[in-house]
């Protein structure tokens, strides 16, 4: 299974605490150039994972609002 394929089963919640997780261990420092360019690039793909369910809920939130009344 792919990194990205991973990414696609994670829920936006799973994708949002490993985000917050990566964002804490670059603000503490202490990783070699190449680690913190890897949770760099981790954090890029988190953020994609999150505006795609971001994205998706609007999209459906949007069609329910179109929908007809009786």
């Amino acid at each position: 299974m792919t990194e990205e394929t991973k990414d696609e089963r994670l829920s936006y919640e799973q994708a949002r605490a490993e985000l917050a997780s990566v964002v804490e261990r670059l603000e503490a420092g202490g990783t070699t150039l190449e680690e913190s360019l890897a949770l760099w690039e981790r954090g890029e793909q988190l953020t994609g994972v999150c505006q795609a369910w971001l994205e998706g809920a609007r999209a459906r939130l949007d069609a329910a609002r179109q929908e007809p009344t009786d």
